[in-house]
């Protein structure tokens, strides 16, 4: 197995998690009543959160809206594509 296949199992599911817990994280927004220190809201914002902070910094909220978790939504679905999709530079080193 080449360390490009090797990179394409871990690197697949982890942006796969990612997308779906900026997701998550979006959906939270919409709930600002909800704790993001109590279970399970904290399984989603733990992880996100050091990727929300300094981009907060130079994105501010626009209308009180949080825009953050859909840049990174963005980010991370063209990082898979660019890596990991059917043209991608992984997919393309394992054949």
């Amino acid at each position: 197995m080449t360390s490009a296949a090797i990179a394409t199992w871990i690197l697949g599911p982890l942006v796969g998690v990612m997308i779906l817990l900026f997701i998550l994280r979006i959906v939270l927004t919409w709930y600002p009543q909800a704790d993001l220190n109590q279970l399970p809201y904290n399984l989603v914002a733990w992880p996100t959160e050091p990727f929300l902070v300094p981009l907060r910094q130079i994105v501010p909220p626009l209308g009180g809206v949080d825009i953050t978790p859909i840049i990174w939504v963005g980010i991370f679905s063209l990082l898979r594509e660019l890596l990991l999709g059917q043209q991608g530079l992984l997919t393309m080193m394992t054949y």
